[in-house]
């Protein structure tokens, strides 16, 4: 699904590619990261001639068997009401980014 650029709320994502690996490709840092527990929200941030729009990717960190810290973008069941929490503060906080 593709949504414009005017998406609700500063949400975007393009067809087939995220803002996140978009920005990662020109080694951009997020402009902003909200963290509960070992999920984390990351907002983005995109200029497009003189407009500015965000995006949120959302991961959660956990060790693997070595002990080495990975990060993945599939959540249990317990996780998703941490990750709404985080959807609603990184919403707060974009409408924030745009307000000032």
């Amino acid at each position: 699904m593709v949504v414009s650029e005017a998406a609700w709320c500063g949400f975007r994502k393009t067809k087939g590619d995220t803002i996140m690996k978009t920005t990662k490709l020109n080694n951009n840092k997020p402009v902003l990261y909200l963290r509960l527990g070992l999920i984390y929200a990351n907002i983005w941030e995109r200029r497009i001639q003189d407009n500015i729009f965000y995006a949120v990717t959302f991961e959660r960190r956990y060790r693997d068997k070595a002990g080495n810290w990975q990060s993945t973008e599939s959540y249990n069941a317990e996780d998703l009401l941490i990750l709404a929490k985080l959807a609603d503060q990184a919403h707060t906080k974009i409408m924030e980014l745009n307000a000032g």
